[in-house]
This record gives structure tokens, sequence and C-alpha cells, in this order.
């Protein structure tokens, strides 16, 4: 956990943020998804369903998946190198006006067309 600082403790105030009312944050089904099958994968299935038991505890507004959304998303890959699921979280974000966090470089591309803030780790 600990390379994964400050990283962690900067999701950690926006969670807390969400939780006093003082943020909104949003998450899309596709990402969702996206974490179950990577926690799944790297662990098992019990596991994912565990994580996905406490990311719907948290004060995370779950965003859907509709025609626009995954046209957009297709839109959005077509232009960048980016992944199919990156591609719904810079959507979302855009869609919500929202500013996405993230330290995937590809999503970082990003940044001089929407809002991104960049969650740094430390060195290896």
């Amino acid at each position: 956990m600990q390379k994964e600082e400050p990283a962690a403790s900067r999701v950690r105030e926006v969670i807390e943020g969400a939780q006093e009312g003082t943020a909104r944050l949003f998450v899309s089904i596709v990402n969702i998804g996206e974490v179950y099958y990577r926690v799944g994968k790297l662990q098992n299935q019990k596991e994912a369903d565990s994580v996905l038991k406490d990311l719907y505890l948290l004060p995370i507004e779950i965003v859907s998946a509709d025609d626009d959304t995954v046209l957009e998303a297709a839109r959005l890959k077509m232009k960048h190198v980016l992944s199919y699921a990156d591609a719904f979280a810079a959507v979302t974000a855009q869609q919500k006006d929202a500013i996405l966090l993230t330290g995937d470089p590809e999503l970082l591309a990003l940044k001089r067309s929407m809002k991104i803030e960049k969650l740094q780790r430390q060195a290896a």
C-alpha cells in the first residue's frame, strides 16, 4: 500500500469530502466492472464480490452506460490511445463536469480537453 501513497491518501480525502457533503463523486458502471474483473482475476470471485459490496457502500454515484455514453466513449477511443474502460472514465467525468482523478498516463494526455487531477505515487 505504501507505494500507492500519496495517491491513496488523496482518494481517501475525496471520499471523506463526499461523506461530508462537500464533494460529489461519480464512476461509470463500466469502471466498476473493470475493478470487479481485475480483483477477481488477480485474487478470486469471492474477493471481487467483497470489493464490489464495499464500493456500493461508498458515497459514489454509479453512472449507467447509455447508448450516447457508449458511442462517446468509442469516439474518444478512436482519437486517443487509451483503454475502453479509460474512455468511459473520461466521458463520465466530462458528462458530469467533474475532475477526473488519475495517475494513468493515457488519461493524463487528455488534460488539455478536460479537467484532470494527477494522482502521484511514490517512485519504485
